[in-house]
């Protein structure tokens, strides 16, 4: 098949593009490096069946010219922590309508990256994809990214009511591994590993105990493949993610995160940043998955433990920092 890609140059959409490849599809990928980089996308630049296109999801014309059998979203603006919810508003709603009507127009499907931000401050984990979405209030910026992704959602599925648009949509859960962002636009683990690499204090935003359920990559990847393909996936929501045993604090995460690269000799030199230097801004305690739905329709199954992702991660890790260092 060939494959659309948009944020091909970002964690996701770079990991995903290879294994695509693996398979024998064609990718078709999409981006204008806004925050993915060129090096994510290097090693696939001379295989055949990849075909890349630096371009705006945000221009419709973007989209008019490349054919394919199906689209995979994954271009997003994040929580916007640091600027204002502007950008992530208009720009994910936006790129959102301009892949619909690429895919109602050509017959396609849909396979869109949300988040498991939309559950927000619901106080009953394991969340399930029919859980209740509960957010905070509109004066905290924090929710944008989350409001979003709701509305791309409930976009999406008014299309399949109206105009029969096919589509999957998928809730990914704290997707970590190579090819991630070294900011914490890439996630809480990859500052922690960088400023471990570095040799700075590790900042840990409230008192550290909020929880998460982080993914590795390859089974991010494995989920959104099983999005792509599976037949049991056609208009239905996943949650992509690890198993719900593997949450973990923050303060755990950076905790181990300094055993794995420094050993159990010392403790991680912390330090505790109040959510006031964000302005105003709210975090969610837990954030944990139920996948028993993508397990029992997509035979969807992730194979790495928190430890085991890790090492991989810092491994690589590693080796950028060496290769950038030049």
């Amino acid at each position: 098949m060939k494959i659309i890609v948009t944020g091909v140059a970002g964690f996701v959409g770079s990991n995903l593009a290879a294994a695509l490849l693996r398979e024998g599809h064609i990718v078709e990928g999409i981006d204008n490096f806004s925050f993915g980089a060129p090096r994510t996308i290097e090693p696939l630049r001379a295989h055949p069946n990849f075909h890349f296109f630096e371009a705006d999801v945000r221009d419709p014309a973007t989209l008019t010219a490349i054919p394919g059998d199906a689209v995979v979203h994954l271009a997003s603006q994040k929580i916007p922590r640091y600027t204002n919810a502007l950008r992530t508003l208009n720009d994910n709603s936006r790129m959102t309508a301009n892949v619909v009507d690429k895919c109602v127009k050509d017959g396609i499907k849909m396979v869109f990256a949300s988040t498991s931000d939309v559950y927000g401050k619901n106080p009953h984990p394991p969340f399930s994809e029919e859980s209740n979405l509960v957010l905070g209030p509109t004066t905290v910026k924090r929710w944008a990214y989350a409001t979003s992704k709701i509305y791309s959602e409930q976009y999406i599925i008014a299309n399949h009511d109206e105009h029969g648009l096919e589509y999957t949509i998928m809730r990914f859960f704290g997707s970590y591994g190579p090819n991630q962002n070294l900011t914490w636009w890439g996630g809480p683990q990859s500052v922690f590993i960088q400023n471990t690499l570095e040799g700075k204090m590790i900042d840990l935003h409230g008192d550290g105990q909020q929880t998460r359920t982080f993914t590795f990559v390859e089974d991010t990847v494995q989920g959104v493949m099983k999005c792509i393909f599976h037949p049991n996936s056609r208009n239905e929501i996943f949650n992509i993610a690890n198993h719900p045993d593997e949450e973990v604090t923050i303060r755990d995460l950076a905790f181990l995160i300094h055993e794995l690269m420094l050993g159990k000799d010392t403790e991680p030199n912390v330090r505790f940043i109040p959510y006031e230097t964000f302005g105003k801004y709210e975090d969610v305690r837990r954030r944990v998955p139920d996948i028993s739905k993508a397990m029992n329709m997509l035979d969807f199954n992730p194979q790495y433990s928190l430890r085991e992702g890790l090492k991989r991660t810092i491994e690589w890790q590693r080796a950028i920092n060496k290769q950038i260092a030049g």
